[in-house]
């Protein structure tokens, strides 16, 4: 979808601007309310557009840190480093 390192918004129907945290999968992305920061969402894009799934704050976390280990595994130092702040912002 994306690079790690960019900045991007999607538009939820009810929710509003969400932004997103990091890509948790090759079609998966978690997202977030912009302001707020207490929903979260795993968007999947497929042949049929984006799908919403709402995830609570635990499996979200659970999502992130996944995503952190394997940066630290692959060697992504600067996509670990600014997504171990994004994580400490969020969940700290």
């Amino acid at each position: 979808m994306n690079p790690e390192n960019s900045e991007t918004y999607i538009n939820h129907p009810t929710w509003g601007l969400l932004y997103r945290i990091c890509m948790v999968d090759e079609n998966q992305e978690l997202f977030t309310t912009l302001y707020a920061q207490r929903l979260f969402f795993l968007v999947t894009n497929d042949t049929k557009g984006l799908k919403f799934k709402p995830i609570g704050r635990t499996e979200a976390r659970m999502l992130l840190e996944n995503r952190l280990r394997s940066l630290r595994r692959t060697g992504h130092p600067r996509e670990y480093d600014s997504l171990q702040s994004i994580f400490q912002r969020t969940f700290q």
